[in-house]
C-alpha cells in the first residue's frame, strides 16, 4: 500500500532536466479531480460524447463533477452528425465478431480457437454465434491450456489455415510467451522462408473496473520485444472491424489488443467492406500548438481532456497509434515537425512500456524539430490495485493530461 502512495507522482516524470515541470501539480489536478468514492462505469461513445451509466443519484452527481473538473462540458455535435452518417451502429465487439464473420465467409481457412469461444460464444462475446454457422471445427473450444491451443494456432498455420487464437485475457497469454515468441514470430525466419505464421492472437487486457492486478495487465511492453510480429490496438468499432480483417489477411503473425472497457462502445461503420492499415496511425484532432500521441482507452481521456484544452485557447493534434509495432514515423513525424511537441499518453507501464519506444523513436529520427522535451504519461509500475480510489490513482487522468499539455506550451 506504500508503495502505491509513494509512486502516485510517477505518471508524471519528465525524460529531460531542461525546463522541468512540476510533478506535484500533475499530482494535485488529480486529487482534486477524483476524490470521493468509486463510481459506476463511465460509457464513452466513439465520437468523444460520454454515457454516464450510474446505478445510483449519488453516483451520478460525483461522475458530473467528475466530469466537470476533468475536461469542459462544452455542448458537441460530433453525436448527431454521427446518427445522420449511412452505414450501421455497432458495438466494438460486434464489429469484431462482424469483421470476423466476414473473414469467415470469404475464406474456409480461417478458423477461430480459444476457451469457450464455441457455443458459449467467448467470455465477451465476440464468437458469439459463429460456432452454429461455421461448425465445432472452425470454431474449436478448447482445452484451459493456453501454451497447447496456442502453439496447436501456429502449427495450423504452418500448414496453410488462418487461426485466429482468442486468450479470455490477455493476462492468460504469459503462459503461452514460450509459443510466441520461440515459434509464433521466428519460424518464418529459422526455415528460411519455408514458412509463413499468418496467425491473429487476440483478447481483452487493460485496466477495467476492479477486476485486480491479474486480470488488469497491459501486455503490450512484454510483448513488442518479440522479433517477427505486429501489434496492434483497436480503439473504436471502425478500427476494431478493419484492423480485425486486415490481421487477418496478413502474412504476419499480428497480435491485436483489445480494452476490456470499450466493448460497449458504439459507432455507426459502413455498409461496405473496408479494411484498416495495420501500419498506420490515425489522426484523431488535427491541430497546430502539441502532438498527442495515444492509443486504446487512452484516447477517450485524451479527448476529454482536449475539450479543456480548447477552452483555455490551446489547439492539441490528437494522433491514435494504433499500430504498436512498428511504429508510424510518417504520420508522426508530420506531425512533430508541425507542432514541435510531444506528449504520449499511454495506459502501458512506464518502464519499458509503449510510450519508452517511442520516445527513443521521435528523439531518434526528429529531435532537431523538438522545442520541449517529450513528456510521457503512464501506468506507475505497480500491481494494479483493487480498491476503485488506488485503481484510478495508477491510471492517467484527463486532468493530468490538461496540466501536462499547458506547462509544455508555456
Amino acid at each position: 500500500m506504500a508503495t502505491v502512495f509513494q509512486g502516485l507522482g510517477a505518471t508524471a516524470a519528465i525524460t529531460a532536466a531542461a525546463n522541468p515541470l512540476d510533478s506535484n501539480k500533475f499530482l494535485l489536478s488529480s486529487r482534486r479531480s477524483f476524490s470521493g468514492k468509486k463510481t459506476s462505469l463511465v460509457v464513452v461513445r466513439s465520437d468523444g460524447s460520454l454515457n454516464l451509466n450510474t446505478g445510483s443519484s449519488a453516483g451520478a452527481r460525483r461522475l458530473d463533477k467528475l466530469v466537470t473538473n476533468a475536461v469542459a462540458t462544452k455542448a458537441d455535435a460530433a453525436a448527431a452528425a454521427s446518427a445522420s452518417k449511412p452505414g450501421h451502429e455497432l458495438l466494438l465487439y460486434e464489429a469484431l465478431r462482424e469483421g470476423l464473420e466476414e473473414e469467415m465467409d470469404r475464406d474456409n481457412r480461417v478458423c477461430v480457437m480459444g476457451e469457450d469461444v464455441g457455443h458459449y460464444g467467448g467470455s465477451y462475446k465476440v464468437t458469439r454465434g459463429l460456432a452454429d454457422k461455421f461448425g465445432d471445427l472452425r470454431v474449436l473450444d478448447t482445452p484451459i491450456a493456453e501454451n497447447a491451443f496456442t502453439g496447436m494456432g501456429i502449427g495450423a498455420a504452418m500448414t496453410g489455415l488462418r487461426p485466429i487464437v482468442e486468450g479470455m485475457n490477455m493476462g492468460f497469454l504469459l503462459l503461452a510467451f514460450n509459443q510466441i515468441s520461440n515459434n509464433c514470430g521466428m519460424l518464418h525466419y529459422t526455415s528460411g522462408g519455408q514458412f509463413t505464421i499468418p496467425i491473429v492472437i487476440r483478447g481483452p487486457g487493460g485496466v477495467g473496473r476492479q477486476l485486480g492486478a491479474e486480470h488488469s495487465q497491459r501486455l503490450e511492453s512484454y510483448f513488442q520485444s518479440i522479433p517477427g510480429i505486429q501489434m496492434v490496438a483497436c480503439s473504436t468499432p471502425y478500427n476494431a472491424k478493419g484492423l480485425m480483417k486486415a490481421a487477418i489477411r496478413s502474412e504476419n503473425p499480428v497480435i491485436l489488443f483489445e480494452h476490456v472497457l470499450l466493448y460497449n462502445l458504439k459507432e455507426r461503420i459502413p455498409d461496405e467492406e473496408y479494411i484498416c492499415n495495420l501500419e498506420e496511425a490515425e489522426m484523431v484532432r488535427p491541430g497546430e500548438h502539441i502532438t498527442i500521441l495515444t492509443y486504446s482507452r487512452m484516447r477517450y481521456h485524451v479527448m476529454q481532456a482536449a475539450k479543456t484544452l480548447v477552452n483555455k485557447g490551446y489547439d492539441p493534434e490528437v494522433i491514435d497509434i494504433r499500430s504498436l509495432k512498428p511504429f508510424d514515423l510518417h504520420t508522426i513525424g508530420n506531425s512533430v515537425k508541425k507542432t514541435h511537441r510531444v506528449l504520449i499518453v499511454e495506459e502501458c507501464m512506464r518502464t519499458g512500456g509503449i510510450g519508452a519506444s517511442l520516445t527513443a523513436a521521435i528523439n531518434e529520427n526528429f529531435i532537431d524539430y523538438l522545442d520541449a522535451p517529450i513528456v510521457c504519461l503512464s501506468s506507475q509500475d505497480v500491481p494494479t490495485p483493487y480498491a476503485g480510489t488506488l485503481e484510478e490513482f495508477t491510471i492517467v487522468q484527463p486532468a493530468q493530461i490538461v496540466t501536462a499539455v499547458e506547462q509544455l506550451c508555456q
